[in-house]
């Protein structure tokens, strides 16, 4: 959960007019900023809001906080597989690019490859095993409020 909430705090940061880091997304980022400041304002506060929930609800769903726990953890999975396919991905990806000289190409954005290798997609990694890894081990858990308490022995009888 605090891995996207640090994620969360980042984009709300930009959205409230912040300029640390974002070249680290990308020259595009910079420039839709300067360009559409408000439409990059309002998107910004839509993923920002995403973001917290991703991060939040799966948290509440392992603490009967939030109707729908089974729904909750349902989307949680394969939200927890993208974040750490996409975050891995990514990272590898940057850092390849970074590793073999590839990045010092004029037409290749260096700070956004080195926010993508070192930052960004690094903390959806974390962000995405730290769920999963969440989701499984709450699992019996889970599978014992969703059946009432009863407990279930390996063949599924009831005990």
């Amino acid at each position: 959960m605090v891995a996207g909430l640090v994620h969360a705090a980042w984009t709300f940061y930009w959205m409230a007019g912040g300029t640390a880091l974002v070249s680290t997304l990308g020259a595009w980022a910079v420039e839709w900023s300067e360009r559409d400041p408000v439409g990059a304002r309002a998107v910004l506060g839509v993923i920002g809001l995403v973001k917290t929930g991703g991060a939040v609800l799966p948290w509440a769903g392992t603490t009967n906080r939030v109707p729908g726990r089974r729904w909750w953890r349902g989307l949680a999975w394969p939200g927890a597989v993208l974040l750490v396919v996409y975050g891995g991905l990514s990272t590898a990806v940057a850092g390849w690019v970074l590793a073999t000289g590839r990045a010092d190409d004029a037409d290749v954005d260096r700070p956004a490859l080195i926010g993508h290798a070192l930052l960004w997609d690094p903390l959806f990694l974390l962000w995405g095993s730290a769920l999963l890894i969440g989701l499984l081990l709450s699992r019996r858990a889970h599978d014992r409020v969703a059946d009432g308490g009863r407990s279930r022995d390996i063949a599924g009888a009831g005990a």
